[in-house]
């Protein structure tokens, strides 16, 4: 195949991305062609090795030995190599009908954070940066297909802060494409900085209890999420990216379980949605059988309870409200206090309250028990904004036992399994096992 030939080739594999460039230079008889895509491309070693010197020599000829010389350069042997270095970072240069890669990738890892919120014992401990292009440049270095698509646009009034949206072309689904870019074109704020931000107003029902997106600061989570079709939101200037659409489990798993063995993977899933269940129905749980149907208990237990609570001057009711509101004083506290104090002020906080609460009778030891399983078992949900709507609902929870007793639990959480059913994340529905992508269910149907 000819060089020409070869270059129409590469212009049609790489069409639908939209950051590929393609960079003609003319200067007294001397002409070179670039291709390069930006974001993945060093832009000053481009100017200082090629664009700079292109002006200064005197020849083509001298000008292709000079290519030739530069320790980037690396010769050709495929055009599926030449689109593969494209998408890795490298430069295409068409000189005297020939073709020729320059490997000026732009690589900062060493720019980016650590993650500090979904934090993994095995597998990258690299996390975003705030730099948008430096994220951009992370994603393209593992995420090497020329359908990937990024498109951008400048949101809020006051600062234009650039937004990103990320995508595979070949897997993502367009109808929840354009609702996001419908959505996004209705947002008119005036100071746009986060994409948290961008959740709370792409969100069209207000008042959801459950997230419509998940938040992740990973670059590798990303890469699982768009090989998946979801898309992918980035904001300028934040180190955290939101995807969409979701489906509650896509909450509870771990970039974790994919670095273990298929058993050890499935125990750590088991443990977390036991937590889950624990520290939502654990406090109404209490509610309900101490106050209503003490008779469920065996009467060991029930006789256990009812001498833990002798003095104790308040309900059941009254008692768990007040413990689980020190609790989330003592989580909202462990966030905002410094970082050097914030665990042992806690720490400490929590043990003088347990022990003087108990001391004082304003509440069972049961009760401190009961509270110091639930805060344990809301910090087992991965991902922080599941585990506020549980955090919330829990209270709902405790209102409607408080009122009705076990059956009002029983019919509460009935109704929160239908308000799941009913709801869904810009098309898909919320209780879905998993998301797959339209152009994957067509391959699937072909196999």
């Amino acid at each position: 195949m000819s060089s020409m030939e070869t270059i129409k080739w590469i212009n049609e594999q790489l069409k639908p991305t939209n950051e590929f460039i393609q960079k003609n230079l003319d200067y007294e008889n001397k002409h070179i062609l670039l291709f390069y895509l930006k974001s993945v491309v060093d832009s000053d070693m481009l100017q200082n090795l090629i664009i700079t010197p292109f002006f200064d020599m005197k020849s083509e000829e001298q000008l292709r030995l000079y290519v030739q010389a530069l320790p980037q350069f690396q010769e050709v042997q495929s055009k599926e190599q030449i689109r593969q270095e494209l998408l890795n970072g490298n430069v295409l240069a068409f000189i005297q009908d020939e073709l020729y890669l320059l490997d000026f990738r732009l690589s900062n890892n060493d720019k980016v954070n650590q993650t500090n919120v979904e934090t993994t014992i095995h597998g990258s401990q690299l996390a975003l940066s705030d730099n948008l292009m430096t994220n951009i440049n992370l994603i393209r270095t593992n995420y090497h297909q020329s359908s990937l698509s990024i498109e951008y646009l400048d949101k809020g009034e006051v600062n234009q802060q650039k937004v990103a949206i990320i995508y595979d072309q070949e897997k993502v689904k367009s109808d929840v494409l354009d609702i996001i870019r419908t959505r996004l074109q209705k947002v008119d704020k005036q100071v746009i900085t986060s994409t948290t931000q961008l959740n709370n107003y792409l969100n069209d029902k207000k008042f959801s209890l459950f997230p419509q997106m998940i938040m992740t600061e990973r670059p590798d989570r990303i890469i699982y999420n768009l090989a998946g079709g979801k898309v992918v939101l980035l904001v300028d200037g934040n180190p955290q990216a939101v995807a969409t659409p979701v489906v509650f489990f896509d909450f509870m798993t771990t970039m974790e379980d994919n670095y273990h063995t298929v058993l050890i993977s499935f125990f750590l899933r088991i443990l977390r949605y036991a937590g889950l269940i624990l520290s939502l129905l654990l406090p109404s749980l209490y509610v309900g059988a101490t106050s209503y149907t003490p008779e469920v208990f065996r009467t060991e237990l029930a006789l256990t309870v009812a001498g833990s609570r002798v003095g104790v001057p308040f309900s059941s009711f009254i008692e768990v409200l007040f413990m689980l509101f020190f609790m989330e004083l003592l989580l909202e506290a462990s966030i905002r206090l410094p970082k050097a104090v914030s665990a042992t002020a806690t720490t400490v906080g929590g043990l003088i309250l347990g022990t003087a609460v108990t001391e004082a009778s304003l509440a069972s030891n049961i009760m401190v028990i009961i509270v110091s399983a639930v805060a344990i078992s809301t910090f087992v949900i991965p991902v922080n904004e599941m585990a506020f709507s549980i955090r919330v609902l829990r209270l709902l929870l405790i209102l409607v036992t408080s009122l009705f007793g076990l059956a009002g639990l029983v019919l509460g959480f009935f109704a929160l399994i239908m308000y799941l059913v009913n709801l869904d994340s810009f098309g898909e529905p919320y209780l879905k096992l998993y998301t797959v992508s339209k152009n994957k269910k067509r391959s699937e149907g072909k196999a």
